[in-house]
């Protein structure tokens, strides 16, 4: 056989095993499920050691390669980014479990009882690039909704998603449970990726998570059903109404929390009638945080007094993810203007307005056709937890299935129960 047989042989194995465990979950109560999800939380923070030195091993690697600061960044593993975890596996345990649902029902006129339930979605293919940290939040959610889930993370986190997956598994034979549900595989070749969106019948479903390349090459490949993650490029606009004690810490935290991260903002919309010292004030304010600026010729024709800290901007900057310390800046005439442009440039990710004027929020909620759109707030609450929905699968910006943060019903379908009395038709 060649390497690509071989490959993908090694592949549907591993989501035979997945298929074989997801049968079993699918069938435990929620106190199983949440009692294994409480011991891969304790297990997290027992191997701590472990997983911290694969990381570094990571770390240390991608470091010689060169790799951006934001990079390094998603990559990082840290003592309080462990406890996080452990925490929203345990948030997870607490949260009411979708599976079983009765989300509807009703009865015909020939005495048949229908109902609406949910059910497990079966196997989940995980494709994702960078971030150990959705190695848990995908695993954990998988299990709590009573699916399998096969993991193919990048080869830059390859270490980390070891330990964090050993861990995992350790803490499911503690309790005796099938942790053949959650695979991570072996095959890390591009062409696994090949082999996992194309195993129709194993693979239930294909989630994929990364950077717009990685997404698209998902898109274009997959044969299985895909929940489409998005790209972030988020708008926020500040409206001439803006108070500047508002929309200072707003469009700070937005872009330099952290910058890294698909919530975070990456272009900043001014309206030209916003207090000429409010826009400078914000931009200089901006740059002291170690912002880089890429503006429009009108914004850089009204600043003349910040010539030293505006580069000029070109087309790509509309478009741009930057995932760092980069924000493209344009003055707007109007809200139209506004709208006109993130309609153009947008992803459908998240998308942020600070305004006064209570019409304008309105029109701006509405005709903004984004998974969330915010009325004087960050774009970073958009995240499974701050949602309430405990951790994430990813951020869909599709609007079939699942749309925003996926949490646990997002990782279910439904099936229809029939109750009869020896109806015949």
């Amino acid at each position: 056989m060649n390497q690509q047989t071989d490959i993908r042989t090694s592949v549907a194995e591993q989501a035979r095993l997945a298929k074989q465990a997801a049968r079993r979950w699918a069938l435990f109560t929620r106190e199983e499920k949440d009692e294994a999800l409480r011991a891969i939380a304790r297990r997290l923070r027992q191997d701590e050691d472990q997983i911290l030195a694969a990381n570094d091993k990571d770390m240390a690697a991608a470091e010689a390669e060169g790799r951006a600061a934001s990079y390094l960044d998603r990559l990082r593993l840290t003592s309080g980014r462990i406890a996080e975890l452990a925490e929203s596996v345990e948030a997870l345990a607490d949260l009411p479990d979708p599976v079983g649902e009765v989300t509807e029902r009703w009865s015909r006129p020939n005495g048949l009882v229908i109902q609406s339930v949910r059910v497990p979605l079966g196997v989940i293919g995980m494709v994702y690039e960078a971030r150990p940290n959705v190695t848990v939040d995908a695993a954990a959610i998988a299990l709590k909704t009573g699916n399998g889930i096969v993991l193919r993370g990048s080869r830059s986190a390859k270490q980390s998603n070891l330990a964090l997956v050993a861990c995992m598994h350790a803490a499911l034979q503690s309790l005796g449970l099938p942790e053949q549900a959650v695979q991570y595989l072996h095959a890390d070749q591009h062409e696994s990726v090949d082999a996992l969106c194309t195993l129709n019948g194993l693979i239930d479903v294909i989630i994929p998570r990364g950077g717009g390349q990685l997404i698209q090459r998902v898109v274009r490949t997959s044969t299985v059903p895909v929940l489409e993650t998005g790209v972030g490029n988020c708008h926020l606009f500040i409206d001439e109404s803006a108070r500047y004690d508002m929309a200072e810490p707003i469009v700070l935290n937005a872009k330099t929390s952290r910058p890294s991260v698909c919530n975070a903002a990456e272009t900043l919309l001014l309206h030209r009638c916003w207090p000429h010292g409010h826009t400078v004030a914000l931009l200089k304010r901006l740059a002291d945080a170690g912002v880089e600026l890429r503006a429009c010729d009108l914004t850089r024709r009204n600043c003349p007094e910040l010539a030293g800290i505006l580069k000029a901007a070109n087309e790509e900057d509309w478009h741009a993810e930057y995932l760092d310390l980069t924000l493209a800046v344009r003055t707007v005439d109007s809200l139209e203007e506004a709208l006109q442009h993130i309609e153009r440039y947008g992803t459908g990710h998240s998308e942020a307005i600070v305004t006064e004027n209570e019409q304008n929020a309105r029109q701006f909620l509405a005709a903004v056709d984004a998974a969330a759109v915010y009325h004087n707030a960050s774009t970073r609450f958009t995240d499974g937890g701050e949602f309430g929905f405990g951790a994430e699968i990813g951020i869909s910006t599709q609007k079939i299935h699942a749309r925003g943060p996926m949490g646990l019903r997002a990782l279910t379908s439904i099936k229809y129960q029939i109750l009869g009395t020896g109806q015949i038709r």
